[in-house]
Parts: structure tokens; C-alpha cells; sequence
């Protein structure tokens, strides 16, 4: 495992946070789906530049891979909206330990069954455990 991408993860997820910080309240300005919009078209635009200037010539195209692969397309913006909606009204701690929970509860069983061509990885006790105290952190903040 190459250890030099766990700070680059986590400072990822912190601009998520921020990104919610910054959402949230233009979601209640200029309504969820303007806001959702303008997320992903400033985005666009800026992936964009970067597939012009850096993406590999010979990449195999869209056409050749499986449907299924495009589902990311249809999950971000919705989980984009989520985020619009709910970090205004639950805050920005409370919405990102409930997705975090989310997305430790649905990794764990993805690498357990080996979903979408990934390596199998057994959920041991310590994943379980994990996932636990994340569960338990998404309660101690709703209580908070």
C-alpha cells in the first residue's frame, strides 16, 4: 500500500467538508439544484482543461467500457444535492459522519464481495470494529 496517498485522501475529504461549508448555504440563496449545477459545471469545465492538457492520446474510449462504469455519473449529483439540502439544516459535522458512515458501511461489503471488479477483502474484526466507532461518532454528533 503506498502510504504517501493516505494525506492526500484525507485532505480530499477535508475539501469535501468545505465544500459543504460553501454549498450549503448558496443551495439556500439560489435553490439546491442551481447550486448542484453550478458545482458540477465549474467542475466540467476545469476537468475539462485538464483531460485537454494532460490525458493520455491513446486512452480507450467511453464506448468501449461497460455501461455500468457511467453509474458515477448519476451518483454524483445526487449525492451533491444531499449535501445541499442537508448541511443547512444538520450542519456540516453531522452530514459528513453520515456520509462517512455511509461510504465505510458500503466499502466494507464491496470489498468483502469483490463488487465491481475490485479485490476481494475480507471484512474482518477490525473492520467491523471501525465501522462501529464511526456509527458511534454519527450518534455522539446527533446528540451533541
Amino acid at each position: 500500500m503506498n502510504l504517501m496517498l493516505i494525506p492526500l485522501v484525507v485532505l480530499a475529504g477535508m475539501g469535501l467538508s468545505l465544500e459543504a461549508g460553501l454549498i450549503g448555504p448558496l443551495g439556500t440563496e439560489v435553490g439546491h439544484l442551481w447550486a448542484t449545477l453550478s458545482i458540477f459545471g465549474v467542475g466540467a469545465v476545469l476537468t475539462g482543461l485538464l483531460v485537454l492538457f494532460f490525458s493520455p492520446r491513446n486512452a480507450p474510449s467511453y464506448t468501449e467500457q461497460p455501461g455500468w462504469q457511467l453509474l458515477g455519473g448519476v451518483l454524483g449529483p445526487v449525492y451533491v444535492v444531499v449535501l445541499t439540502i442537508a448541511t443547512p439544516v444538520i450542519g456540516i459535522g453531522m452530514t459528513m459522519i453520515a456520509i462517512l458512515s455511509g461510504q465505510v458501511a458500503k466499502s466494507v461489503l464491496i470489498d468483502h464481495f469483490g463488487w465491481f471488479g475490485t479485490p476481494h477483502k475480507k471484512v474482518g474484526g477490525e473492520r467491523l470494529l471501525a465501522l462501529v466507532f464511526i456509527v458511534a461518532a454519527l450518534v455522539l454528533i446527533a446528540w451533541g
